[in-house]
C-alpha cells in the first residue's frame, strides 16, 4: 500500500476556531477527497507549526511515496517562527520525498524554499472561487492536466501570489489575476506540481469561509460592505450548480494516479 504524508499548513489555533464554526480543516477536506478515489493509502498528518516531534518525523520522511502540502491563511512574508518551521520542513521534504502535490499556500513555501520569491496580489485577489484558468500549450502536455478543460473556473482563495519562479520550473497555467496558477519543477530529489487554487475544496466549503471570515474580510477591504459579500457568494453558488465534481478534482486524481505508477 502506497503511504503519503498531508502537511497542514495552518496554525493550530485557525484549525480550532474552524471546528467551533463548524467548519472541516483544509486536510479533513483534503482527506474527504482523496478517499472519492482511493481508500488504497496509508495516510499521516503533521503540522510543522505545532507538532513538537517534528524532528522525528523528519528522519521517516523517506518512507513516504508522496506529499500533500495544503492551504493556509499564512503569509510567507512574515517572518514568523511557524512559518520558518514550515520552511525548514519543506526543504527536509524536498531533499525525502520523491513527489510533492503544492497546493495553494503549498505551492508558496515550495517556490520559496526553492529560491522564488511571493508577494501580495497585484491584479486582485481569488475569494472563494477562481475565474477562467487558462492551461499553456506546455500544461496540456503535462500529467496534472490530464482530461481538464483548457480553461476552467475553480475554488480558490488567496491574497498571495508567486512572482518570481524558481529556476527550471515551467508555466503551466495562468489567469488574469495570477499569473502562476499551475506550475512544474524539480527541487532535490522532488517533481512537484504547484497550484494556486483547491481543486480539493468544495464550493459550499468556500462559501462557509467567506461568511466565517467576514468580519476580517471587510476589514482587509476585499468586500467593500454586505451586499457585495451576498452577491458574490450567489455568483459562487450559481457556479457550483453547474460544476461537474470530478472535472473539479481532477488535478488530485491525476496526482494519485501518477504516485500509484512511479
Amino acid at each position: 500500500m502506497k503511504k503519503i504524508l498531508i502537511v497542514e499548513g495552518n496554525l493550530r489555533e485557525e484549525n480550532e476556531s474552524f471546528s467551533k464554526g463548524g467548519i472541516k480543516t483544509h486536510t479533513e477536506s483534503l482527506k474527504d477527497s482523496i478517499s472519492y478515489f482511493t481508500n488504497e493509502l496509508e495516510i499521516d498528518v503533521v503540522n510543522p507549526s505545532s507538532d513538537k516531534n517534528i524532528s522525528e518525523i523528519v528522519k521517516d520522511l523517506k518512507k513516504y511515496d508522496g506529499l500533500i502540502w495544503g492551504g493556509s491563511s499564512l503569509n510567507i512574508y512574515n517572518d514568523t517562527i511557524e512559518i520558518r518551521r514550515q520552511l525548514d520542513f519543506m526543504k527536509e521534504c524536498q531533499n525525502k520525498i520523491k513527489n510533492i502535490l503544492a497546493i495553494c499556500w503549498g505551492m508558496q513555501v515550495a517556490v520559496t524554499v526553492a529560491g522564488g520569491e511571493v508577494k501580495k496580489c497585484l491584479n486582485g485577489t481569488h475569494r472563494g472561487i477562481a475565474h477562467n484558468i487558462e492551461i499553456n500549450e506546455n500544461g496540456l502536455k503535462h500529467p496534472i492536466y490530464k482530461n481538464k478543460n483548457k480553461k476552467f473556473n475553480t475554488p480558490a482563495f488567496n491574497f498571495d501570489e508567486v512572482t518570481t519562479i524558481p529556476n527550471n520550473s515551467t508555466l503551466l497555467a495562468s489567469n488574469k489575476i495570477n499569473k502562476v496558477m499551475g506550475l512544474n519543477f524539480k527541487a532535490g530529489v522532488s517533481e512537484i506540481w504547484g497550484i494556486q487554487y483547491h481543486p480539493e475544496i468544495t464550493y459550499n466549503k468556500m462559501v462557509s469561509l467567506i461568511h466565517f471570515r467576514k468580519d476580517r474580510l471587510l476589514e482587509k477591504k476585499a468586500f467593500k460592505d454586505e451586499k457585495e459579500i451576498n452577491d458574490h457568494v450567489k455568483m459562487i453558488e450559481d457556479e457550483n450548480k453547474i460544476t461537474d465534481k470530478n472535472l473539479r478534482m481532477r488535478e488530485l486524481e491525476n496526482w494519485l494516479t501518477y504516485i500509484n505508477v512511479n
